[in-house]
């Protein structure tokens, strides 16, 4: 999305005006203080909490992909094919033996950061709601 300085200066104004960075800075320190109730470390939280933020201030819609894979987590666990569960088995099967290989590969790596991903998250969504 390609925005004009103009059109981002009105987008920080607005965010001031109905006080986006109180509300950001509230949550921070209710999260650093359930964070010391769970003996989570507060630098770590607050590296995620920076990455949420900036996510939040460039209107960064959900990633499909992360969201079939945090939930495959979340109802199954780690599981021996979650590649082939990620499978679009239709766009697969119209593809080459190469073609295969090679989406074979994409999908693992988009895992791989998936998961890496949701195991951040769940450090600080997850387990500290517990």
């Amino acid at each position: 999305m390609d925005r004009s300085l103009k059109s981002l200066a009105k987008e920080a104004k607005r965010r001031m005006k109905k006080g986006f960075w109180q509300k950001q800075q509230e949550e921070l320190e209710a999260q650093r203080e359930h964070a010391r109730e769970q003996g989570i470390n507060e630098s770590k939280l607050d590296l995620y909490f920076l990455g949420k933020v900036e996510q939040r201030v460039k209107g960064d819609s959900p990633d499909e992909f992360y969201l079939r894979v945090k939930k495959l987590l979340l109802e199954e666990g780690e599981v021996s094919d979650a590649i082939g569960r990620l499978t679009d088995r239709e766009y697969y099967d119209s593809l080459s033996y190469s073609e295969k290989q090679r989406y074979n590969l994409e999908l693992s790596e988009k895992y791989l950061r998936a998961l890496e991903r949701f195991k951040r998250e769940y450090e600080f969504e997850i387990r500290g709601r517990k």
